[in-house]
């Protein structure tokens, strides 16, 4: 079963900038796709960024421009690096291992005004 552990969130202002990072617990990056996901309170958990085993990522439409999902597959590590955060942005953020059960717990992230 593989474990993800996600980090890197927090309370920031308007404009500012957070790096997510979420850590597996195994070798799982050079034979699946990873992605992050979102739930902002009474709303459903929605896909921001993805990233493939070839490099290829997508980018919902709202956060193209200020989000860049990579990923170490030396470290067992995806990062989502979130640059000019708005209060919209305010959600608990997961990471997924594509096409799997995969997921992990969740990091917050409040962006206030």
């Amino acid at each position: 079963q593989v474990q993800l552990v996600e980090s890197g969130g927090g309370l920031v202002q308007a404009g500012g900038s957070l790096r997510l990072s979420c850590a597996a617990s195994g070798s799982i990056f050079s034979i699946n796709g990873m992605g992050w996901y979102r739930q902002a309170p009474g709303k459903q958990r929605e896909l921001v960024a993805a990233s493939d085993t070839g490099g290829s990522t997508y980018y919902e439409d709202s956060v193209k421009g200020r989000f860049t999902i990579s990923r170490d597959n030396a470290k067992n590590t995806v990062y989502l690096q979130i640059n000019s955060l708005k209060p919209e942005d305010t959600a608990v953020y997961y990471c997924h291992v594509l096409s799997t059960t995969a997921w992990g717990q969740g990091t917050q992230v409040t962006v206030s005004s």
